[in-house]
């Protein structure tokens, strides 16, 4: 079975809701989901919600023999120390049936070789501190996860996610920051 990366496209929104709804199942809270469908195709799609009307909501999915198994839904954010845009992942989420095929390890290079790609300032994101499945898939890739604060976890990046190509990113971090690692949920910029 070989994992394909996309960019989400029209159509797509309703198997991207799905997989929402599936995550707020994993995480107990079921009923949270106010977003529809719909709500997704115009922040992706339209980019009716933003002042540029350029999407204010980007993603990905991975298909596996033809069928949406996961995704990575992510915004743009700024670091103003770097003057450059960053990404914020928001969801990244595979079905039980497709885990263990790489596919998450996937969707995370992706998005790591497209903040390269755009010279992004930092490529962020935040995992509950309860999300044991979460906490071994990023340690699994190599991350190194710090604790600093009560709910949630920062997580460092060593070495770009274990990819090769992308440990040049690393190399271009400023020393005062630690030479080869990437802060992820935390303020320091990362490239």
């Amino acid at each position: 079975m070989a994992v394909k990366i996309r960019p989400v496209r029209p159509g797509d929104e309703v198997a991207l809701h799905g997989l929402i709804c599936e995550l707020a199942e994993h995480q107990g809270e079921p009923l949270a989901v106010a977003g529809t469908a719909q709500d997704l195709a115009r922040v992706l799609f339209e980019g009716s919600d933003s002042p540029s009307g350029s999407p204010a909501l980007y993603g990905h999915v991975a298909e596996l023999d033809g069928q949406i198994v996961g995704m990575a839904l992510w915004f743009l954010n700024y670091s103003t120390w770097r003057g450059r845009h960053g990404i914020y992942l928001e969801d990244l989420y595979v079905r039980p049936s497709a885990r263990g095929a790489g596919v998450g390890k996937r969707l995370m290079q992706h998005l790591a070789q497209l903040a390269v790609a755009r010279d992004c300032a930092r490529f962020e994101w935040w995992v509950l501190d309860w999300n044991e499945p979460a906490l071994k898939f990023y340690a699994a890739l190599g991350i190194d996860l710090a604790l600093i604060g009560f709910v949630l976890l920062a997580v460092r990046v060593l070495d770009a996610i274990s990819d090769p190509l992308l440990g040049a990113v690393a190399d271009r971090i400023p020393s005062r920051y630690g030479g080869r690692k990437l802060m992820i949920g935390g303020a320091a910029p990362l490239l």
